[in-house]
């Protein structure tokens, strides 16, 4: 049966498929193991059936690919990516979201996290360059998205145009975060570079986990426990302590 059959938001699917193919260019990419528990998830929120579904890769640089997609019903659907750095190579956290309803996307999210005290220099400077996406509606960040850089963009695309744009833009950021992955040097892991992103990014997982939001949908559809759980282990996992 066909996403469009399901009911699946074409924008979800087009852009799980663009971060898929950004996975097959990736050096030394290979598959990360996953609970079977967590892979795939049925529960119920609201009298309604909720489907969870994670992919987990990683890759030379990056620690992580996370990709998650959730559906509520033939209501709500989620997209949730996020690639974390392994904090010896300076790259920042590559993360996107969308969520959409009924044929509407209320909310699209795409940015470079830095977790030094800026981005590297060559990934502003690749971001700088590249070409101008405009969209009607921007929205505002939440009030824990101190961690975003000041290439974030939120938006509310209006229609399949706009859509169509914001997939494109994620591309453009994944080539970015792709490049810079093949390229960076590995420092020691006592490296004062290497222990600065590695707080960092510790720093960017707990701004992660004040989403409230989150975990009161994972509490409700299963239960504080298995909510914790899930954002811990799965969703905003720590970094490795250094050795």
């Amino acid at each position: 049966m066909s996403s469009a059959a399901l009911g699946i938001h074409p924008l979800v699917d087009a852009l799980a498929d663009r971060i898929r193919l950004c996975w097959t260019q990736l050096p030394e990419l290979e598959p990360l193991e996953v609970d079977p528990e967590l892979e795939a998830i049925s529960g119920s929120l609201d009298g309604e059936d909720l489907f969870i579904r994670n992919e987990l890769r990683r890759s030379r640089g990056l620690r992580k690919l996370h990709l998650e997609m959730a559906r509520l019903g033939a209501g709500l659907q989620i997209l949730h990516c996020v690639f974390f750095p392994d904090p010896r190579y300076d790259l920042p956290v590559f993360g996107a979201d969308i969520v959409a309803g009924r044929g509407v996307v209320s909310a699209a999210i795409v940015d470079l996290s830095p977790v030094g005290p800026s981005l590297p220099a060559p990934v502003a400077a690749a971001l700088d360059a590249l070409p101008p996406r405009a969209f009607s509606q921007e929205r505002e960040l939440p009030a824990w998205g101190t961690i975003f850089s000041p290439y974030v963009r939120f938006v509310r695309p209006s229609d399949a145009a706009e859509e169509e744009r914001f997939v494109a833009l994620v591309g453009d950021v994944l080539d970015v975060i792709a490049a810079a992955s093949r390229t960076a040097p590995a420092q020691p892991s006592d490296h004062p570079d290497t222990v600065t992103r590695h707080q960092g990014q510790l720093s960017y997982c707990q701004q992660q986990k004040r989403n409230d939001k989150t975990r009161r949908v994972l509490e409700k559809a299963f239960n504080p426990d298995w909510a914790d759980r899930y954002i811990e282990q799965l969703l905003f996992d720590d970094p490795l302590p250094l050795r």
